[in-house]
């Protein structure tokens, strides 16, 4: 070979180090996931969130303890927090036995699966359609649209990303399964979806999203037109198969639904009407998409309206029809139709035909519906660049544009730029609960849970009159609200209005149907009651709240034995000194035993105490503080 032909080709290896496909992908997946960990990478500086948080981690003895079989057992047969997830739970309790309470640990863990998804999303999308560019750009704007901020930065929402990940793991299984069908391929899918299902059933729509992948890319129905006789073969075979996944889906709702109504998160019909809960829907399909191309005054939660106009239901309603005409018109871009029914089936479950808990919509349901419109609008575009032809009514038009791959790449970049911006100042308000909450009351109307976060956030801060303004303003909001019924009781019982406390304590109980707001009301009614001297309603009051795993067995000991009861007295305080030994417990057991005139248990309680006490005198000071 000439030399020269030889300097050639020695340039052009060089200069092709990543023209192999492998080596391309590979490159493209440290990008993104360098792109996904700075767009996150401040969220470590944020804390744990008064928004579930507390009940999935802080303060959720199961999940603190860390892994265990005590705890792989609860996770599997517990309906706490209204959900079965078992895999979130372990997933948590891992994260406290490796970080323990560590904030900063919680929220790189949700990170770290944010970018997974990213890369395989990516690996996915790559492998089944065969362009690496256009896959990448999906990917990216997945990665850092700021829908997604909720899902990745709330540690709670820890559920939506892992789901998540297992929903993508099952999607390659699937893709390796339908290039080469075989019992084994087929039953990693089955085990991947039910890790998903384990994790939250966000990924309750999978046998959907398989039957429009068969569609495209992976064409397993396509059909010439001389074999569209076979279609409804294949198309009945491909149904089939995925019986088995149909089969997991409906129980994963049966047991969903009865986890939601065990834990009061399914309201009642009265809440809502049906039909109101239908036209809600029409019009959160359109909002999503203007959060999806416009995402600002994004907030933790979006409060049903109090009625939606006639002109906002029929305009969306015929957007929807219009666009859904359009995919249908343009059959040939598969890819299109695709994307839609992508995003509107997978939008069902969270699009609150079944009304669960207070929001009309929530960020986190968009985390994996918008895929279908990221595919969508990036095929599209590319085509419309590219130049493709296009048949129907608009070909003339379309087929005319053609766009240099360098501005498009441009273009594509500037999107991806803003929208990480915007990312990395959505973070910022889920550093703490005041941020999150305050950002929350700018961007949202009549938000009386909001109204009730601010005013509790106040309140822990010694503020009380600013934080009895927000709860005074989420009761007018929604006087059926206990939680700002409690608020407002709390307020009056600290400033000494033992009526207005009571008055707002018995509403609590006639409104709340959560355990734990009413062991509260309860247990609040309880110290009033006491206060004022009712003893049996003070007892009545506590033995409700304990009747709601909200035990107080030392003020009920105080009770019973003031109201002569020492018995009563005897068996509070001595689950007083098995869960919390104590010299003051001692000396009360101590006193109640020798009332009830079982001397020698007596005088074992007093050496007790004077053994563990530091000042025994002291705390015999404490116990005749307690029975005045």
């Amino acid at each position: 070979m000439p030399a020269v032909a030889q300097v050639s080709v020695a340039r052009q290896e060089r200069r092709g180090i990543f023209r192999s496909e492998a080596k391309r992908k590979l490159l493209a997946c440290l990008l993104l996931i360098a792109v996904t960990l700075w767009v996150y990478s401040c969220v470590s500086r944020n804390g744990f969130v008064n928004y579930d948080d507390d009940r999935y981690v802080l303060t959720n003895a199961h999940v603190r303890a860390g892994v265990h079989w005590s705890t792989v057992r609860w996770a599997f047969t517990s309906f706490d927090e209204a959900n079965w997830h078992p895999a979130t739970w372990l997933s948590h309790a891992l994260d406290c036995q490796l970080f323990q309470l560590n904030a900063a640990r919680h929220h790189q863990t949700n990170i770290l699966l944010h970018a997974a998804n990213v890369v395989l999303l990516f690996l996915l999308l790559a492998a089944a359609t065969k362009s690496t560019a256009r896959s990448f750009l999906v990917a990216a704007m997945f990665a850092v649209h700021p829908i997604n901020v909720e899902s990745v930065a709330w540690i709670a929402e820890r559920k939506n990303v892992l789901a998540m990940f297992f929903f993508l793991l099952t999607l390659l299984a699937y893709l390796c399964y339908a290039r080469k069908p075989g019992a084994a391929r087929y039953l990693v899918v089955v085990a991947l979806f039910a890790l998903g299902l384990m994790s939250k059933p966000l990924v309750i729509t999978l046998p959907f999203v398989l039957l429009l992948l068969d569609y495209w890319p992976l064409q397993r129905l396509a059909a010439s037109p001389t074999e569209s006789a076979h279609l409804v073969s294949r198309l009945s075979k491909v149904c089939l198969e995925k019986l088995p996944l149909m089969a997991m889906s409906v129980a994963s709702a049966v047991v969903t639904m009865l986890a939601q109504k065990a834990g009061g998160a399914v309201t009642s019909n009265t809440a809502h009407t049906p039909l109101f809960r239908v036209e809600n829907a029409i019009a959160c399909y359109v909002l999503y998409l203007g959060k999806a191309l416009w995402p600002l005054h994004l907030a933790v939660l979006y409060p049903y309206p109090r009625a939606l106009p006639a002109w906002e239901i029929i305009g969306s309603a015929l957007l929807l029809t219009i666009i859904t005409t359009v995919v249908i018109k343009f059959g040939e871009r598969r890819y299109l139709a695709v994307g839609w029914f992508w995003y509107l089936g997978t939008m069902i479950p969270m699009i609150g035909l079944v009304q669960v808990g207070n929001q009309a919509m929530a960020d986190r349901y968009a985390y994996l519906p918008f895929v279908g419109l990221f595919i969508m609008v990036v095929w599209l575009v590319t085509d419309w660049a590219e130049g493709k032809s296009w048949q129907g009514a608009l070909a003339g038009v379309v087929n005319q544009r053609r766009v240099s791959a360098s501005l498009l790449a441009s273009a594509a970049f500037c999107v991806v730029v803003a929208f990480a911006a915007l990312t990395r100042m959505q973070v910022t308000y889920w550093h703490d609960d005041l941020s999150l909450w305050t950002h929350a009351l700018a961007n949202t109307r009549s938000n009386f849970v909001a109204e009730n976060n601010v005013g509790a956030i106040l309140a822990r801060q010694g503020r009380d009159d600013e934080a009895v303004v927000h709860f005074r303003n989420a009761s007018a909001l929604e006087p059926g609200d206990p939680v700002s019924q409690l608020n407002l009781g709390i307020y009056a019982q600290m400033h000494g209005d033992s009526r207005q406390a009571i008055a707002r304590y018995q509403a609590v109980l006639q409104l709340a149907t959560d355990t734990r707001i009413r062991a509260a009301a309860h247990a609040n009614l309880g110290q009033v009651f006491y206060a004022l001297g009712d003893l049996p309603r003070a007892r009545k009051n506590y033995e409700g709240a304990a009747r709601l795993n909200n035990p107080f067995p030392l003020q009920l000991g105080v009770i019973a034995q003031k109201m002569g009861d020492w018995n009563g007295a005897i068996r509070y305080y001595s689950e007083v000194v098995a869960a919390e030994p104590s010299d003051v417990a001692f000396l009360l057991l101590a006193q109640a035993l020798k009332n009830a005139g079982r001397e020698e248990e007596a005088r074992r309680s007093y050496q007790q105490a004077g053994r563990i006490s530091a000042d025994l005198r002291q705390a015999q000071q404490t116990v005749d503080k307690f029975l005045r």
